[in-house]
């Protein structure tokens, strides 16, 4: 399995065409870079650009998927190929959702594993920040945030139904987003407050990059749902709503923590991203500036192509890698072809 690279285009006015094998993006008639098609598995476009047809119709004839989101992030469309998928797979996740009882727990098994995947490595985040926090009080209010987290993932396991799922998870959410703060350097911790976590508009600038961290997080996981050729119309823990990829979102939980959160902490904690590096905006919408986009993008490319070991395959895979592995596990699970789905918790 290789990990081919997502074009982000956040440049507003950029212009994107094909030239022989090669994606040329220009700005003003100026070229600012070249990629050769080979190395692209999708191309992800922020705001207001424009896309040659020629370049369309190139990209979904390799499998190429093209995604337009807002400024802020935010889905708008996404133009792909034909779907390659297993019919059969297919059919069997349909059937996982009729309305009999064997259905039911298998909904409700999956989506407990996704939350306890989120849950331990929320856990994971918080417990390694009240070792590295040099403040008592600060580590103490850690420890006990990730004590809470543990005394919900034993909760997670009678939850009876997905109602009681989604309840502990929500509880849970608050309670890391909380403690969140406290692993941000004391000097930028005012700038970097969360009153919880808010979105559609992002209300301040930790969930303003959150948010734009989570909407590269979910092209990848959508990507890697497709790949294996599940629909990710129909999920097990989201409920299902027109528009909305739900099985990509059950999915993207166990990541969260792993691929945006710590990253938002690391880039923040390094000063990479500061307090004046945000806009805000009438009715209190709050957004990242243009130049630093570009760089939470390539640090963001830069943390999926790290290493880290599979606990169950016992392999070690780039991080970006690891949603397409996921999936497959998922596929096997829906299949039948495995006792139940096993999330990605890293030691």
């Amino acid at each position: 399995m290789q990990l081919l690279n997502t074009l982000y285009v956040t440049l507003p006015e950029s212009y994107l065409h094909l030239d022989n094998d090669t994606l040329r993006v220009e700005i003003e008639h100026e070229t600012r870079l070249r990629v050769p098609l080979h190395h692209l598995s999708s191309v992800v476009c922020f705001g207001h650009v424009m896309v040659s047809p020629i370049l369309m119709h190139r990209l979904a004839d390799e499998g190429k998927s093209l995604v337009l989101l807002d400024g802020r992030g935010r889905f708008k469309a996404r133009l792909e190929g034909p779907v390659s998928g297993n019919v059969l797979l297919r059919q069997a996740q349909h059937h996982r959702l009729l309305d009999n009882a064997a259905s039911a727990d298998f909904c409700l098994a999956v989506a407990k594993s996704c939350i306890a995947g989120k849950l331990k490595n929320c856990r994971q985040v918080v417990q390694r920040g009240a070792r590295e926090n040099g403040r008592e009080e600060d580590s103490a209010v850690l420890t006990a945030t990730a004590d809470e987290l543990g005394r919900a993932l034993a909760r997670l396991e009678h939850a009876a139904d997905l109602d009681a799922v989604r309840g502990i998870e929500g509880d849970q959410a608050k309670r890391y987003f909380a403690a969140l703060t406290l692993l941000v350097r004391p000097e930028a911790r005012q700038a970097f407050t969360m009153n919880g976590r808010t979105r559609r508009p992002p209300l301040d600038r930790m969930n303003a990059l959150l948010s734009f961290l989570y909407a590269m997080l979910m092209n990848d996981v959508r990507s890697a749902v497709e790949s294996v050729g599940l629909d990710p119309q129909i999920g097990f823990l989201h409920a299902l709503r027109p528009g909305r990829a739900a099985l990509a979102l059950d999915l993207m939980e166990e990541f969260r923590p792993l691929l945006a959160d710590r990253l938002a902490l690391t880039l923040i904690n390094r000063r990479q991203v500061n307090a004046d590096d945000f806009e805000e905006h009438s009715g209190g919408a709050v957004t990242l500036k243009d130049d630093v986009r570009r760089a939470v993008v390539t640090a963001y490319q830069e943390r999926k192509q790290e290493a880290l070991m599979h606990p169950l395959l016992e392999s070690s895979f780039a991080l970006g890698l690891v949603p397409f592995v996921q999936a497959r596990l998922l596929a096997r699970a829906v299949r039948g072809d495995a006792e139940g789905y096993l999330p990605f918790c890293p030691k």
